[in-house]
């Protein structure tokens, strides 16, 4: 797969996590697992919010939407991983590697947006609950979703597109498991710092500002629960932050080593990577499902309903 000094690279070759065999069959059985997870996680927690009207919320609407971001986030990278696994070759063409970084991107930029939307809703929920159906009415959560997904579609054209002009000529193997900005910059025959700084100013309005907002809006909402009087409504106020502070610090924290630090060891990148990539999405409907005593009520609804269609019991 050499490539000559003049020639440009027409396709990469992902180096994966490891090239021994027993490791490889390792990781494609925990990779289908945590996918096949994944997905039923994602889609089950969509059809409760669907089907229950009492998700019909502002909360949930937009938990949907990260379900979305998260399911298409993951689809975009196991799947391709999967079959690497099981193959020698291990090749991406370019216009594939290219389409794979900018979803990457859409969904990836699109959940951050979304979980700084998010802490907002539970600080209008807690700090102003009187006018919390005025202010977050549907036309506001429609617009804030809108918003999220075009935030995160700018984001990833803007660093795919100064990640893809560079360059590509010699070297086309790729220190990773699929095709990721810091990854493919390494592999630039040219210099790169004009798009590292692009990248980082991306990164910093994508990463930086939401996770300001949020934990400022945070600092609020801990002020104000503090000052209630009644300790259930304090408790439950806890509990309704609870599941989306863990997603926030699983998620954040990961992708902010990645794109915000000084550029760290490739095991350790890769490593990163995975759990961002493919464990985080697994873990958010979970979190929120056996954290939510309204999602395990619907759950448990379509569960009773469904035996007793089964059992031929007429309601």
């Amino acid at each position: 797969m050499s490539q000559t000094n003049q020639t440009q690279v027409t396709e990469f070759l992902l180096l994966g996590l490891s090239d021994d065999p027993l490791t490889q069959q390792f990781l494609f059985v925990l990779f289908l697992g945590i996918y096949l997870v994944t997905v039923f996680g994602n889609l089950l927690l969509m059809s409760l919010v669907q089907v229950d009207s009492r998700l019909h919320t502002p909360m949930y609407f937009f938990l949907c939407n990260l379900s979305l971001a998260d399911l298409c986030f993951s689809t975009n990278i196991v799947p391709q991983a999967l079959v690497h696994l099981l193959s020698r070759k291990k090749l991406i063409s370019f216009m594939q590697c290219a389409a794979q970084l900018l979803l990457f991107l859409i969904f990836g930029c699109t959940q951050c947006v979304l979980l700084a939307v998010m802490s907002y809703d539970r600080f209008v929920a807690i700090c102003n609950p009187l006018h919390y159906s005025s202010i977050m009415n549907w036309q506001v959560c429609v617009q804030l979703a809108t918003g999220s997904w075009a935030s995160g579609i700018l984001v990833s054209v803007v660093d795919t597109t100064f990640t893809l002009q560079l360059p590509y000529q010699g070297s086309n193997s790729i220190a990773h498991f699929f095709c990721e900005a810091p990854a493919l910059l390494t592999l630039a025959s040219t210099d790169t710092r004009t798009s590292e700084i692009a990248i980082f100013i991306m990164g910093v309005a994508i990463l930086l500002i939401p996770v300001s907002l949020i934990l400022v809006s945070y600092g609020v909402i801990i002020v104000t629960v503090v000052r209630m009087k009644s300790v259930v409504r304090s408790l439950k106020a806890i509990s309704t932050c609870g599941s989306h502070l863990m997603v926030v610090i699983l998620f954040y924290g990961s992708a902010i080593v990645t794109y915000m630090t000084p550029k760290s060891s490739k095991l350790q990148g890769k490593l990163v990577s995975v759990f961002y990539a493919v464990v985080t999405p697994m873990l958010n409907p979970l979190i929120y499902s056996l954290r939510n005593k309204d999602v395990k009520g619907a759950l448990r609804k379509i569960v009773q309903v469904n035996f007793q269609h089964s059992l031929g019991i007429s309601r």
